[in-house]
């Protein structure tokens, strides 16, 4: 039986986005219909619908990728997951590549991305394959489930960075750039017991972090580069923790942020890419070389990195509710706009239902 709802289409780059009636036809043998408690308003939603990056499915498009809500109708491949609550994970491999096999499913070339590769979110009902989905019928009263939704890129794929710098207790922690993906960087790092080291341009967001993970907050805004890592350097300095055991994770999306988070590599460092800009960047790659440092991009998240993560966020110890705020999926347009101009200090959880 077909199911009926609304989504908000991606038609014109630049343009408002659409609001619509769509009908999804039955699921096919390995997808399944989601009911959309909540979605994630993510700046990767804005390159889209401004254009300045195009999406990889032809227009018009759903965008939306942090996914939240109740599997509705199922295939007879995934019947397991009818009547699930779950969360979409924003990117899903096909399972079956040689990427997937080892672990890297978010970099699988079949991967299918909500709001990239096929409609997302911003909608009441999505259809997606049902093998990736991440169940949370156990997540425990205390979570508003619809925050779970910035789980499945901005938590998710802050996860995977830690992962992917081999980050450990007692390591120090450079994040250049605190809100978003950034905040929930610095969460997990303090988590597994590194010294936190946050920057950022506005003062909000180095305060509320500050409560949340960093041991020090740095303000960029207006400062030379060399400044600010000479501040830095000598902060770090007083763990005593060798240069090695730096980790540095550029969040920020911007190439000022860039420039910083490449400039705080030192002898033995490593950095993760993490925040997109399409925007070129100008560094010195031999600093790689002369420092025998490593620098790694960083992709959203495969399967496994949200069970090293719900735990953390049922149990309090990565906080969800300070950086995100609610809002009816009807203000998209006018939630895209404020984004643009920066004038959005949260993660926005949207109401497709309002």
């Amino acid at each position: 039986m077909s199911t009926i709802g609304e989504a908000w289409f991606l038609e014109t780059p630049g343009k408002p986005l659409v609001r619509k009636e769509i009908l999804l036809a039955d699921p096919g043998p390995s997808d399944v219909v989601v009911e959309v408690l909540a979605c994630g308003l993510c700046h990767t939603d804005l390159t889209y619908a401004s254009g300045a990056t195009p999406p990889k499915h032809a227009l018009p498009l759903v965008l939306g990728h942090e996914v939240v809500g109740k599997v509705i109708a199922a295939g007879d491949g995934v019947a397991h997951a009818l009547g699930k609550s779950v969360i979409v994970p924003a990117v899903m491999g096909c399972g079956e590549c040689p990427f997937c096999k080892i672990g890297r499913a978010n970099a699988c070339l079949a991967q299918k991305m909500p709001g990239n590769d096929i409609d997302g979110g911003f909608a009441t009902h999505l259809t997606v394959p049902g093998s990736a989905l991440i169940a949370i019928d156990d997540a425990p009263g205390s979570v508003d489930r619809r925050n779970l939704s910035v789980v499945a890129d901005a938590v998710s794929t802050a996860q995977q960075a830690i992962f992917r710098a081999g980050l450990g207790e007692g390591d120090v922690c450079f994040v250049v750039g605190s809100g978003g993906v950034g905040a929930f960087v610095a969460q997990i790092a303090r988590a597994k017991g590194a010294h936190v080291i946050a920057f950022d341009v506005e003062e909000s967001r180095l305060a509320l972090i500050e409560q949340f993970g960093a041991e020090l907050a740095i303000r960029v805004k207006d400062r030379e580069v060399k400044e600010v890592r000479k501040e830095a350097g000598k902060a770090a300095g007083r763990y005593g923790v060798p240069t090695f055991r730096y980790r540095i994770f550029e969040c920020s999306g911007t190439t000022s942020g860039q420039q910083l988070a490449f400039s705080l590599l030192a002898h033995g460092a490593t950095m993760v890419q993490v925040g997109y800009t399409p925007k070129p960047v100008e560094v010195r790659l031999s600093n790689l070389m002369a420092y025998d440092a490593t620098l790694h991009g960083s992709w959203g998240a495969p399967p496994q990195a949200y069970a090293d993560v719900l735990p953390l966020v049922y149990d309090g110890k990565v906080a969800l509710e300070p950086f995100t705020a609610h809002a009816p999926m009807s203000r998209i347009n006018e939630l895209l706009a404020d984004m643009a101009a920066h004038k959005l200090d949260k993660r926005m959880v949207l109401d497709p239902r309002a």
